[in-house]
């Protein structure tokens, strides 16, 4: 079996768990031109309480260097509800299970899910890539509480789509200027906010396939047998040019309750 095969093989077999996507360290992430983590951990330092909204795994905010004493974190998936909870429960932090807000570019003005939290829970709120309704984060923050979140931009796959040669579907848009929109629409006081890329770095194809298998909304068309003579061509670049390299778009922002 050639050393494509075997990667690809390899790939197509390999579980992810959690919400670890370095692939066992063959993929690496550039950091965003800002520091989430830092803004994150600012408000977290003074705030009494926090709610990491889409925690996946744990595997961030077991990270942070500062949580408050009463932390909470939601997930939507059923898989990683139980891994966040091994993770987080020794921290002391408690993992709601929810049920996901549709996709923001796509919300329209029937009800949408709410957070099972009351009014004012929180002091911060954050989320890092994860879908929100607007009105229901002004709800359940305290006033003067703060929002915090980085979020993919809707065209943050056009890199994968043209190393694979596919044509990018057409999506609703959801870029900074409209999550501005939607969270000032439910009252909310933006404070702050930039638009960037973080670049995803594989180290053999192999490690690109099983990203893009287990992270399929980078690119829905996406199959190994279908995309195989695409993945030989950039195995053969890989093989001679070093690492394969991907942008995706991302933003974040920062807003309050008044």
């Amino acid at each position: 079996m050639s050393a494509f095969e075997q990667l690809l093989r390899d790939a197509d077999t390999r579980p992810l768990v959690g919400w670890d996507l370095s692939c066992d360290g063959r993929i690496t992430t550039t950091a965003t031109p800002w520091n989430f983590e830092a803004a994150v951990e600012r408000h977290a330092r003074r705030s009494l309480d926090m709610l990491d909204m889409g925690t996946g795994g744990g595997e961030w905010l077991s990270r942070l260097a500062h949580r408050p004493a009463r932390t909470v974190a939601t997930e939507g998936w059923a898989p990683n509800v139980a891994v966040a909870r091994e993770r987080l429960a020794p921290l002391g932090v408690e993992v709601v299970e929810v049920e996901g807000a549709d996709d923001n570019a796509t919300q329209g003005e029937e009800q949408q899910a709410q957070l099972p939290f009351a009014d004012a829970s929180f002091h911060l709120v954050v989320n890092r890539h994860e879908s929100f309704v607007a009105n229901d984060v002004h709800r359940i923050l305290a006033a003067g509480g703060h929002f915090v979140t980085q979020q993919v931009a809707s065209d943050f796959n056009a890199d994968c789509y043209a190393l694979l040669d596919l044509r990018m579907p057409a999506l609703p848009r959801w870029q900074l200027d409209t999550a501005v929109d939607q969270l000032t629409l439910a009252g909310l006081v933006i404070e702050q906010g930039e638009e960037g890329a973080e670049v995803l770095s594989f180290d053999d194809i192999g490690a690109f396939a099983w990203y893009l298998k287990h992270v399929p909304y980078v690119c829905p068309e996406f199959t190994i047998d279908g995309c195989r003579a695409a993945l030989e061509r950039l195995h053969e670049r890989i093989q001679d040019h070093g690492p394969l390299t991907m942008r995706q778009k991302l933003f974040w922002l920062e807003a309050s309750k008044p």
